[in-house]
């Protein structure tokens, strides 16, 4: 037996070992101005590559913690969280990020943190009949109306207890981590200048509750935009919270995500607001972060 533990404990990489010291929150962000604006607060910092991923422990708000890019869009999200839980001991993932801005109340530099997270983009390119609507194949159904021959339909879901994958649409956020970010809502003040001259139109928010939806595509498109809201009754939209959702799901971990929005998905006036507020947006997205961190109670 000492034997076979001994030879085990050579084939681990050191970040399983580190895993063995505690558990760790894992903090994601899916762009490097989310990320760098956690880490200026990190403290006792080190750094391990895995699979050509920087995970980067130490500890922020009193909190140890694991930070890391997710990578852009749902397969790069999936893969950096999975390789995360299995690498790491977490107790939970807290996802800091940039979004779309879906619900017409909102505004650019607000940070939504919805109740569940939906695969919006899953499902079906359906055929066109002749006269001039689309179908999905008979044996197939969705519980949501079409965008002409986009359908949108469940994904497929294996976790420990199950015989078979489920099928399901919404993820839930871990509704104690829900309970606390609705505290630090309350008692949290956002940015609303980046510099002296450069200043959201409107005093930013922070909105708790509601949907959240997650592609692999980047919406810019007014149109487009108002169907999501109105058929999924989202407030933002991404391209990675759904997807580490579900893995969370599928491994019994809490999970919660932080949006701040960097633009209105083609909702407004001009050309795509981005590129002018992605600093402020990840830098809000950050400060609530760090504030829902405090705010956890002690384990």
């Amino acid at each position: 037996m000492y034997r076979a533990t001994a030879s085990l404990a050579l084939l681990l990489t050191p970040a399983a070992v580190a895993a063995q010291d505690g558990s760790r929150i894992a903090v994601m962000s899916a762009f490097e101005p989310e990320w760098i604006a956690l880490q200026e607060e990190l403290d006792d910092a080190e750094e391990e590559i895995i699979n050509g991923n920087r995970f980067i422990t130490g500890t922020l708000e009193g909190r140890d913690v694991v930070l890391f890019l997710s990578g852009v869009s749902i397969v790069n999200a999936a893969m950096t969280t999975q390789l995360a839980l299995e690498r790491f001991d977490v107790s939970g993932i807290v996802f800091s990020g940039i979004a779309g801005g879906v619900d017409p109340s909102l505004d650019i530099g607000d940070v939504v943190v919805p109740q569940q997270w939906g695969q919006y983009l899953e499902g079906v390119l359906a055929r066109e009949g002749e006269d001039g609507t689309f179908a999905m194949p008979p044996w197939m159904s969705t519980g949501f109306p079409n965008y002409g021959m986009m359908f949108t339909r469940d994904v497929s879901v294996m976790r420990d207890g199950l015989d078979a994958p489920e099928k399901r649409f919404w993820f839930d956020v871990d509704p104690d981590f829900l309970a606390v970010a609705q505290d630090v809502a309350a008692a949290t003040e956002l940015d609303a200048c980046a510099t002296e001259e450069d200043c959201l139109s409107e005093p930013p928010e922070i909105v708790v509750g509601g949907t959240g939806v997650s592609g692999a595509r980047f919406v810019d498109n007014a149109d487009f935009r108002a169907f999501v809201f109105e058929t999924f009754e989202a407030r933002v939209l991404d391209m990675e919270s759904a997807a580490v959702a579900q893995v969370a799901y599928a491994n019994d971990v809490p999970f919660i995500a932080f949006r701040s929005l960097s633009d209105l998905a083609g909702g407004g006036d001009g050309e795509n607001e981005m590129s002018t507020f992605m600093d402020i947006a990840s830098d809000n997205s950050a400060k609530v972060v760090r504030a829902f961190l405090a705010a956890l109670p002690e384990e």
